[in-house]
């Protein structure tokens, strides 16, 4: 089956261009509401369009077609016509280059593509800053995230989950101080949320606060039912007293550990590590 880009190939058009000017160095998550390129493929074209995020999909890139320059300068355009060529991106290392405004023209598109209002409704709505906070922190991009988290909170503070994610971004960042205020709050009116207890357990164990790392975890046996994060709360707090080099409440929490049956692979592989690294010490 021929390839689905040459069919809907409509028109070469040629321009003169000496330079593009493309730097490479740009991951996905930095080119929102952006024109990039890929890098160069073997028959000396590049791969360009226009990437947005999708509220329900992500981040997501819309194939335009492809361009080269000829070796007598001229730019060689091969766009798509009547299609819709969307790509869900995830996570890679792949990076891409944000292509420079001189050369719009030449490439005959605009700086913001007619169709990408569809996808900017509702821009001053809690529900649309917390969704695009979030997609910034499922790609580990929390700096990014925190601005639309804050602004949600601004709108409505008491937006499902707005607390617990803006937490996980402080988390992420390492600013552990200012997830525990946040998660303490919401404890008050979720005490029994596994996410929001999961997060706060991982907080406390960063700033050290093991004495409520552990009471939230046991209050947590008798509250929450079915918890999926009960393996990977107590890993957190073995890992603390890895990290104090506390061999009796490494001990203590390594059999905790053993109780739970839905333990990742990850989590037993590290606890088998931290055990015979503590037991040689």
């Amino acid at each position: 089956m021929k390839n689905l880009l040459l069919i809907l190939i409509t028109f070469i058009s040629f321009q003169s261009f000496a330079q593009l000017n493309l730097k490479f160095d740009k991951r996905y998550a930095e080119c929102e509401d952006q024109w990039i390129a890929y890098p160069m493929r073997t028959d000396s074209s590049y791969n360009y369009g226009f990437i947005y995020i999708d509220s329900q999909a992500g981040f997501t890139y819309n194939n335009e077609g492809t361009f080269k320059v000829k070796k007598d300068g001229t730019l060689e355009i091969k766009k798509i016509k009547d299609a819709n060529v969307k790509v869900r991106l995830e996570p890679n290392k792949v990076k891409v280059a944000i292509i420079p405004s001189e050369l719009f023209k030449a490439l005959e598109i605009e700086e913001t593509p007619d169709w990408l209002s569809h996808y900017k409704t509702d821009l001053n709505t809690a529900a649309r800053n917390y969704r695009w906070g979030y997609t910034y922190n499922a790609w580990n991009e929390c700096q990014q995230a925190i601005p639309f988290l804050l602004k949600s909170r601004e709108i409505d503070p008491n937006f499902a989950g707005l607390s617990v994610e803006l937490a996980f971004s402080y988390n992420c960042l390492k600013e552990y101080d200012k997830a525990v205020a946040i998660l303490e709050e919401e404890l008050k009116t979720n005490p029994n949320d596994a996410y929001v207890v999961k997060e706060y357990i991982y907080s406390t164990t960063k700033t050290k606060d093991i004495e409520k790392a552990e009471f939230q975890y046991n209050q947590s046996l008798k509250t929450i039912t079915d918890n999926p994060y009960k393996a990977e709360n107590c890993f957190n707090i073995l890992q603390y007293h890895y990290n104090q080099t506390d061999k009796k409440n490494f001990s203590k929490w390594y059999k905790e550990l053993q109780k739970s049956k839905d333990r990742h692979p990850t989590i037993d592989k590290y606890a088998e590590i931290f055990k015979k690294d503590i037991n040689e010490k």
